[in-house]
């Protein structure tokens, strides 16, 4: 592997890596991860004894905490069949694709009508390609119908297909009690009893379920109100917006931010409703490598010296955007050396925290409180209710100046119906659980529990053997499964053992690296995850998934580091 001053450490630093080296990146260069731990001798001739190191950024920002991911590089046999399997699954598809056209076999997808054949083309037949000939196969892994709340265990409706997939009939029975490790619970608020479901019913009694009007007409509560003045004060902000739909929040927002004659510069695994901003906005977009602060510098760098093409006149604006949790990599942004350079190139920064407001830091404000930053750092902030809070919609927080302009220049602002009043109840009511203003420490115990929990599991699955990548903190956990048979393999066993994953393959994630993804939630006891890992070990020794030659990294200290559990190192 070759270094780069991404990937070498600071001070003098050694940083442990696996034997087979890390994962590369798409273009070659290695991904930069471990900022650690190693066993050093202080004297030659004793005993080697773990010392705690202080991470440092090639930029020199220090971080205040321990940051460690692992990316371990594909092993090559399993790439190999990878590689194989989508190549013979092609061909039989187009040998399908030849009998169908012969109507030799029945085609359930839709296609042109007979009398149409002349008229521009309304599906994209290639395009079409993959889903009829390899996802339709594996189809029945996704989008299983729940019959109850998604808390820890779920109630599963279960279903059959006569037609290979084409189509599902429900059989009546319901699976009871699913394990459920696919929802974005992370804090467990999504729950039918309770504090939050019973302030939701009340404020549904009063103000009924929807307003049907905007904010700037007739839709304007003063619940939305209190919600607003609540997430500004939660985030340590000036002011704050909320709208009723996360997707929308960026794909709205960024175009009334961001123009003609802007620069974008955007992570390489942003979310789509952020990649779906950025095009709408018109402005010119550049992208850097996933948290790859070199890259990041060297666009920024080229930006201030070349200016716009053609013209070489500077920028009107300079906004970089990025995600707090990656929820297919488990990554964490470097956020440090990201505030560092855009003050060091007078940049923008985008935050958004969908995943890891709520899910991150001691008090559950994010990636901002994870590393123990100052919020004004961070210009533009944006999160969603979704995950963390059990709700719907998102927010933009930030200077009062900057919602002022939003509140009359965003689309989402101006033509989108209000949030529903239970809606903003169940999050105002989980939002001051998380704050301790309900006079309880439930919200502070669930923002612990959840940070023991994706600690635990990580380090559980990596010790059995399988590949893990992301952040160890983080509680997106995703597991490497590879192979596109083995997506559907591991997925149908779980279910077969009463627990709930989630597959994720091609073209969600590069062709190679198939996984299945976790996601940890507060709500999981620790026999609940104990019985979960059991299973995932059972199957993955079925289907032959444990492919890591990687050395268990040592343990590092986190704010919880008592006890995380008693036995996470046994």
């Amino acid at each position: 592997m070759t270094e780069s001053p991404s990937t070498k450490p600071a001070n003098g630093d050694v940083c442990q890596r696996v034997k087979n080296g890390l994962k590369p990146e798409r273009n070659g260069l290695a991904k930069s991860l471990y900022r650690c731990h190693e066993k050093k001798s202080k004297h030659h001739g004793q005993p080697e004894e773990e010392e705690e190191v202080n991470a440092t950024s090639h930029h020199g920002v220090p971080y205040c905490r321990p940051f460690v991911e692992s990316y371990e590089q594909t092993p090559m046999l399993p790439a190999v069949f990878t590689y194989m399997s989508y190549g013979i699954l092609t061909i039989f598809g187009y040998l399908r694709d030849f009998l169908r056209y012969w109507k030799i076999e029945r085609c359930n997808i839709a296609g042109e009508k007979e009398e149409q054949r002349d008229f521009v083309p309304l599906y994209q037949d290639f395009e079409n390609f993959y889903t009829r000939n390899i996802y339709i196969r594996i189809r029945d892994n996704w989008n299983r119908p729940l019959c109850g709340v998604p808390g820890a265990t779920m109630d599963l409706l279960e279903r059959t297909s006569p037609d290979y997939n084409w189509t599902f009939v429900q059989s009546g029975r319901v699976l009871q009690d699913v394990i459920n490790l696919g929802s974005y619970n992370y804090l467990g608020f999504a729950e039918n009893k309770g504090l939050c479901a019973d302030a939701a019913a009340e404020i549904t009694k009063k103000y009924g379920v929807g307003v049907a009007s905007t904010r700037q007409e007739l839709g304007n509560l003063d619940r939305h109100e209190e919600l607003e003045k609540l997430v500004a004060r939660f985030l340590g902000v000036e002011s704050a917006m909320s709208f009723g739909m996360g997707f929308a929040t960026n794909s709205m927002n960024i175009p009334a931010l961001s123009g003609k004659g802007c620069l974008l510069l955007s992570d390489e695994l942003n979310h789509a409703s952020l990649v779906l901003g950025a095009r709408l906005s018109g402005s010119t977009i550049r992208v850097f490598k996933h948290n790859n602060m070199q890259s990041l510098e060297k666009l920024l760098r080229e930006a201030i010296v070349h200016g716009q093409p053609r013209t070489r006149r500077p920028w009107k604006k300079i906004l970089i955007v990025v995600e707090g949790i990656y929820s297919m990599e488990g990554s964490i942004v470097r956020l440090p050396e990201m505030i560092a350079l855009k003050k060091r190139y007078k940049a923008y920064l985008y935050l958004d925290e969908a995943h890891s407001i709520g899910a991150l830091g001691p008090r559950g404000r994010g990636v901002v409180d994870y590393f123990g930053l100052d919020p004004c750092d961070v210009d533009v902030m944006m999160g969603t209710f979704t995950k963390s809070f059990g709700a719907a919609g998102g927010y933009i927080a930030g200077k009062r100046e900057l919602i002022e302009y939003l509140r009359s220049h965003s689309h989402s602002a101006v033509y989108a119906s209000s949030m529903s009043p239970p809606v903003v109840e169940q999050i105002i009511t989980s939002m001051k659980c998380i704050m301790g203003e309900d006079g309880t420490t439930i919200g502070c115990d669930r923002v612990h529990q959840l940070a023991k929990n994706a600690v635990y599991f990580r380090r559980k699955l990596q010790k059995m053997g399988f590949i893990i990548y992301g952040n160890e903190d983080s509680p997106v956990v995703p597991m490497m499964l590879y192979m596109p048979a083995k997506i559907a393999a591991f997925s149908r066993e779980m279910l077969k053992r009463n627990i709930g994953v989630v597959g994720v393959g091609f073209p969600a994630t590069p062709i190679i690296e198939s996984r299945a993804r976790f996601c940890i939630s507060a709500a999981h006891t620790k026999d609940v995850l104990d019985r979960a890992l059991s299973v995932i070990s059972e199957v993955g020794d079925l289907v032959n998934l444990k492919y890591s030659r990687q050395k268990i990294q040592p343990s590092v200290a986190r704010f919880f580091d008592d006890n995380v559990f008693e036995d996470i190192d046994d």
